[in-house]
């Protein structure tokens, strides 16, 4: 149910207000560890809003990995806003068809 981009303070589509981790101009590995709590912690259905200023190009691989799917927009000031949402919602068990 994707209808586009969406720019600013939207939420990431079709979930839930996105929770908003900011680690603006904090040191490595602090934002790395906010950002991979607060999903850890996130509910089924919500986003995380997250905002860095520099583009975190490690948290990527480990979000596909995680079975999460992101959008990245690059500020007016340069940080980045990372919106992150879950691709599908976990396995609960074996389904036989």
């Amino acid at each position: 149910m994707n209808d586009g981009n969406h720019e600013g303070n939207a939420g990431v589509v079709g979930v839930a207000t996105p929770r908003l981790v900011d680690a603006r101009w904090l040191e490595p590995p602090e934002p790395m560890e906010r950002v991979l709590a607060a999903l850890d912690a996130l509910p089924p259905g919500h986003g995380l809003r997250f905002l860095i200023h520099r583009e975190p190009l490690p948290l990527y691989g480990i979000l596909q990995h995680r079975g999460y799917r992101h959008r990245v927009q690059r500020l007016e000031d340069g940080c980045f806003e990372v919106f992150v949402e879950a691709i599908t919602a976990p396995d609960t068990g074996n389904r036989h068809g």
